[in-house]
């Protein structure tokens, strides 16, 4: 791989999703700790409220995957799941903050960061995968190969690529776990919690 190739990946590949990451958490510590400072702290209480159903609304995207919501464009609802699920995710960091008085809490929290992580992997890899392919598919039929030639030629690569697809299995099983963790956590808080 040449030098320029591997700049390409880091740069397009590697480099977003860890800053998006680490973004993410960055956003969360800061504005946390302004809350402190401020002696807002309360309003982090309400934060987990409201990530919590903007994660809920990036739904949506599974929703018009599989046709249960039929209008709109359906890379619309992508980019919405993606923005919904960060914004939503960073507001249930703050609300998490840098406090360790609830396991449950905390699990809840691991699986949201392990599914965000899941996501940007997915996102990343799978374009990543499907770009190399279709330029070699391309690079050999620029030199001549058949159909059948590129076939058998990237049979491994194709069946590695239907392997990459199952990132979605994970994620959605993630997905799930961070639901019913987040769904006993805020049933919790119903039963033991005071609001004042």
């Amino acid at each position: 791989m040449s030098r320029r190739v591997r700049s390409s990946v880091i740069l397009k590949e590697i480099l977003p999703f860890y800053t998006s990451l680490a973004m993410l958490i960055a956003i969360a510590v800061v504005f946390d700790a302004a809350l402190h400072v401020l002696g807002a702290v309360w309003i982090g209480r309400y934060l987990g409220i409201l990530g919590a159903l903007l994660i809920f609304a990036s739904f949506a995207h599974s929703l018009r995957k599989r046709k249960i919501i039929v209008w709109g464009h359906p890379l619309l609802f992508m980019r919405l799941h993606e923005w919904l699920a960060w914004i939503g995710s960073l507001l249930v960091l703050v609300h998490a903050g840098i406090h360790f008085n609830g396991a449950l809490a905390w699990l809840a929290v691991l699986a949201m960061l392990t599914n965000i992580a899941s996501g940007l992997t997915g996102k990343y890899l799978l374009q990543r995968v499907q770009r190399s392919l279709r330029e070699v598919r391309v690079g050999l039929r620029d030199r001549g190969a058949t159909d059948a030639e590129i076939e058998e030629r990237l049979y491994w690569d194709s069946l590695a690529f239907d392997l990459v697809r199952q990132w979605r299995k994970v994620h959605v099983g993630v997905a799930m776990s961070f639901a019913v963790l987040a769904t006993a956590h805020v049933v919790a808080v119903f039963l033991f919690w005071s609001w004042r």
